[in-house]
């Protein structure tokens, strides 16, 4: 392990907007894609908490994406990662989540703590000379940041890209420009994007012709060698070394962060995987893990797999460590019913019918104030649940007074709407999963 303060050095660069649906991914996965294509190596991180934009990245960079977060997983750990990827990367490159300086904290607030210089993403339909004015105002708004310049999206002809170029500040750069082209977009659905496993050969088209609009570009030159500081953690204990833990994946459930997987293994747990929608029987495991996913578009094959429904009840009824993520948590309650008004029977472990709508749900920050510890969280979700079981506690949102998300205990199993981020305290979620670590930590 190196040691707190040393450095490492790394061409690195922020991908940052306005808005949200500007194109962040879509010029963050063209980058990654257009330097691999130049025989560098590139490591990818995503700001705030996410599954989707992460899995289209990881397409793109052919390497796994993890999101970083300064509340959820702090900053040491935010650094020991960035310093973990600078000694293995040619090219760090950092996504940032909705507008530059949305949220607490943001991602100009994640941009200045590690000294990223910022390329903004416009969508400059619509506009011209005004995308100068808006450059501006982002520029001016904070005295910590560094502008690389913009990278204009959606731009219908070059005319367009150069009344755009006029019009922005003095020393500003138009790093790249990418037209109006339906071959480069990528497919959403509700709570984000498409993930690359549905989209096929798609995604990889796409991503190419993004590439070759930035491989010609200036915006693989705006990323600066950045120094990145050792932020070592202490090393959890190997708790779980005596646990084997199933891990539900396949269509139905895949929000799962590598990040959680890992601890889990240097925690000594051995990991296998099943997945509800096609398996007939769990592996012989200690525990189970049911992360978060889409079961909503595969609810009557989920219904439809009695089985396994039976084999979920009799490892409950052994009072068997069990956790239950949001779509994990819609399976293990009574009933799941599509927007469509079509209802199914889910597993029925605990009280609670799960409604998809078409809106409303909830996001954002939270700490599960669980028995074992707390754990620092993140709700985002387009359904509810109607007559649930009574909660063990509810969810302490990140800024506001008012309850979070219901947090269910029946026997060992754990179920609720919060996704957890393991890395936020070990020895909770060691516990957790079954272990009896010597040590106790709890997260704020």
């Amino acid at each position: 392990m190196s040691a707190a303060g040393a450095t490492r050095s790394c061409p690195a660069l922020c991908i940052a907007a306005p808005a949200s649906g500007q194109g962040k991914t879509t010029v963050t996965a063209g980058l990654a894609r257009a330097a691999r294509r130049r025989g560098q190596r590139v490591a990818v991180f995503k700001t705030g908490p996410d599954y989707l934009d992460p899995a289209i990245l990881a397409a793109a960079a052919g390497a796994p994406v993890e999101p970083l977060d300064l509340w959820m997983a702090e900053p040491d750990y935010c650094a020991q990662r960035l310093y973990e990827a600078a000694g293995e990367a040619d090219l760090i490159l950092v996504e940032g989540a909705m507008g530059l300086y949305d949220g607490t904290p943001s991602s100009a607030d994640f941009a200045a703590a590690f000294g990223l210089p910022v390329a903004l993403v416009l969508d400059c339909k619509g506009m011209a000379q005004t995308a100068g004015a808006l450059v501006a105002g982002l520029q001016q708004a904070r005295a910590d940041l560094a502008f690389a310049g913009l990278v204009a999206n959606s731009v219908g002809s070059t005319r367009h890209a150069a009344l755009v170029a006029e019009a922005l500040p003095a020393a500003t750069a138009l790093l790249a420009r990418l037209p109006r082209d339906t071959a480069m977009a990528l497919p959403h659905r509700h709570l984000g994007l498409v993930s690359p496993a549905e989209q096929g050969e798609t995604i990889d088209t796409a991503l190419e012709a993004v590439a070759d609009h930035i491989d010609g570009s200036d915006l693989l030159a705006a990323a600066q060698p950045v120094a990145f500081e050792a932020r070592p953690a202490a090393v959890p204990g190997p708790w779980l070394a005596d646990k084997t833990i199933g891990i539900a994946r396949d269509a139905a459930f895949s929000f799962a962060y590598a990040s959680n997987e890992r601890l889990l293994t240097a925690m000594g747990a051995r990991l296998t995987y099943f997945s509800p929608l096609t398996d007939r029987a769990l592996p012989a495991v200690d525990a189970l893990w049911l992360p978060g996913g889409y079961p909503e578009l595969h609810a009557a094959e989920l219904a439809a797999n009695t089985a396994m429904h039976a084999a979920l009840r009799a490892f409950h009824a052994r009072g068997k460590p069990m956790l239950a993520e949001c779509g994990g948590m819609l399976y293990v309650q009574e009933s799941l019913t599509e927007l469509d008004g079509r209802r199914h029977r889910m597993v029925g472990l605990i009280a609670g019918a799960g409604r998809m709508r078409n809106k409303g749900g909830c996001q954002g920050m939270q700490t599960a104030p669980l028995p074992e510890g707390g754990i620092r969280a993140h709700a985002h979700h387009r359904s509810i649940t109607e007559g649930g079981a009574q909660p063990l506690a509810h969810g302490r949102r990140q800024r506001h007074p008012a309850p979070g998300e219901a947090i269910v205990r029946d026997r060992r199993l754990t179920a609720t709407y919060l996704h957890l981020f393991f890395g936020s305290n070990p020895a909770a979620i060691a516990r957790l999963f079954g272990a009896e670590p010597d040590a106790t930590t709890s997260a704020s």
